[in-house]
């Protein structure tokens, strides 16, 4: 993993959106960095993954309280964020768990 986890999580998202995009014409994930959280004072990074003909967002947070660590949820884009996150250790994700994820929640 690189010194820096969000520009690693940003080019692992890069490459599964182009395998999404290769292997399924009707997903087409819409990835963004978001810097509200750092800019309201939270020391976090977030990345969001949307599928606009689902509506469905996959959040993605690095929290600098938690280094080592993605923290994760399935929600809506209506319902933006929900109470409760998920965690998984960051050098266990690869691009091949985001094109799962992808696959499975948007497909």
């Amino acid at each position: 993993m690189s010194e820096d986890p969000l520009k690693a999580l940003s080019d692992m998202a890069s490459d599964a959106h182009a395998r999404i995009q290769a292997a399924h014409d009707h997903i087409n994930p819409v990835v963004e960095v978001r810097r509200g959280m750092r800019d309201a004072g939270i020391p976090a990074d977030v990345m969001t993954i949307d599928c606009l003909r689902t509506r469905r967002r996959i959040t993605l947070i690095l929290h600098d309280e938690q280094p080592g660590v993605l923290l994760y949820q399935f929600v809506t884009i209506d319902d933006e964020v929900g109470d409760s996150f998920q965690g998984l250790a960051l050098a266990e994700v690869s691009v091949q768990t985001l094109v799962d994820w992808m696959q499975d929640y948007f497909g």
